[in-house]
């Protein structure tokens, strides 16, 4: 599968909140870190991890802008458009770098300042 597809189907399960099928594109012992918080291990801690992130806001939109497949990583640049919990919106930059391993993510990294998404809209 080509890379720009695969990145969209996986930005697709996120946007879609479909938990189960984000956890799919991960190794059982995938590490996983969102902005400056901790690292979570394991695909069970993820996706509860996931849920939790979801409840913050009310829907996603990511758009790709950008993405390079250098060794065993696949890097991805591009905007998520945040519905906050009041209806309004907001956009921000995101670059996500996944390492990976047997065609599955091993370290899945979001570079990402979500401190405007918690501000009042």
């Amino acid at each position: 599968m080509r890379t720009q597809q695969w990145l969209e189907d996986l930005f697709t399960c996120i946007d879609a909140r479909q938990t189960h099928a984000f956890v799919g594109f991960l190794r059982e012992d995938a590490s996983f870190r969102y902005g400056s918080n901790p690292d979570v291990h394991g695909r069970a801690a993820i996706a509860a991890f996931v849920d939790h992130v979801f409840t913050m806001f009310r829907a996603s939109s990511h758009q790709l802008q950008r993405y390079w497949e250098p060794a065993d990583c696949r890097i991805a640049q591009g905007v998520v458009t945040y519905t906050r919990l009041d209806d309004s919106k907001i956009s921000l930059p995101f670059c996500n770098v996944l390492t990976m391993q047997d065609n599955l993510i091993a370290r899945y990294e979001i570079f990402i300042d979500p401190t405007p998404l918690m501000a009042p809209g």
